[in-house]
């Protein structure tokens, strides 16, 4: 038995999520549904604009990869994430956030001069997310972060897209990717957002490599990346580059592919208010389910299960007390 079971890379962001509507957005110049880097300037213009609307989920630690990882904690797993922040208020926010999830890291080797990154969340009345990202000093994360031993003690390895924007970041996943590789550690990537794929694919495709066990896309960053129009399409190209793969498909469900068959998963039914953190929900409740040893089939269903209840509340976290009900629930144990 190794020590942990999720290894997870990613960047350490500090969540606002504020309500608005798709003319706040227009009158902005927000890209309704991306996720867009901007500088700390932009990012306070934005929040001085907001100032008088309704924060709804302030100050929660976010990130795509650390959203899954820490998940995958709260539901009862064993994880490591390996991240940077600064040795400032947001820095003491996002690792007492992973600390009190049972997440494990390092702090010494997390910790550096600079600002912790943030991300304002924006939210339209159709639960559609808007994101403008401030990475700050986790657009340094690097090798310095890269603990080899947790990782070589992980079951899987799992990598965000997010990362490709950042030279020392990519070093960083592509040194685990062979690390994990090397060790016998199954290796995840998360495609995260279709402007990834669309502006770093060659990034991507080298997070990818020849091939992997796990991908983890929606189905805008499954057709960005095989380039077309038709799922199908997409679909085998993705059989090309990984042996299982989740395509995640908001109201309609998703589709898992376990290496044999292409299973479809059902939805969830629910009210939804805020998609923030749902694709992320479900990968780390698919990894949970997977890693205690469900097929495909059931570990989508809970994934289902868990994104469909995170979008019908406000913020990209479920309460520990809620992991443990889905668990309970659905599991029995």
């Amino acid at each position: 038995m190794k020590q942990y079971t999720i290894f997870g890379i990613g960047a350490a962001l500090v969540d606002t999520e504020i309500k608005v509507t798709d003319q706040d957005l227009h009158a902005m110049q927000v890209d309704k549904g991306l996720m867009t880097l901007v500088d700390e300037a932009r990012q306070d213009a934005l929040m001085s604009h907001l100032q008088d609307h309704l924060t709804t989920a302030d100050h929660a630690s976010g990130g795509s990869a650390a959203n899954s990882i820490i998940a995958a904690a709260l539901l009862g797993t064993p994880t490591y994430f390996a991240c940077k922040v600064a040795h400032d208020e947001y820095g003491d926010i996002y690792l007492r956030d992973l600390a009190a999830a049972g997440v494990e890291f390092d702090e010494s080797a997390a910790r550096g001069i600079g600002t912790t990154g943030k991300c304002l969340v924006m939210i339209t009345p159709d639960a559609e997310r808007s994101m403008n990202t401030f990475l700050g000093i986790s657009a340094a994360l690097s090798l310095d972060q890269l603990n080899t031993q947790a990782l070589c003690n992980s079951e899987w390895l799992y990598l965000e897209a997010y990362q490709a924007p950042s030279p020392t970041g990519m070093e960083a996943c592509l040194r685990a990717r062979d690390i994990a590789k090397a060790n016998n550690v199954k290796i995840a990537v998360s495609f995260s957002d279709p402007g990834m794929v669309e502006f770093f694919r060659s990034q991507i495709d080298a997070l990818v490599g020849d091939r992997i066990d796990l991908i983890f896309c929606n189905t805008q960053e499954a057709l960005a990346y095989a380039k077309t129009d038709s799922l199908d399409a997409a679909i085998e190209v993705l059989k090309q580059k990984a042996d299982q793969f989740v395509i995640t498909r908001g109201a309609e469900g998703a589709l898992v592919f376990d290496g044999n068959e292409l299973l479809p998963i059902p939805a969830h039914q629910v009210h939804a208010i805020d998609s923030n953190g749902a694709g992320d929900m479900f990968a780390g409740a698919f990894l949970f389910a997977l890693t205690r040893g469900e097929d495909f089939a059931t570990a989508g269903r809970f994934g289902s299960l868990a994104a469909g209840t995170i979008v019908s509340q406000y913020g990209p976290r479920l309460s520990a007390e809620t992991c443990q009900h889905l668990r309970l629930s659905f599991f029995g144990n």
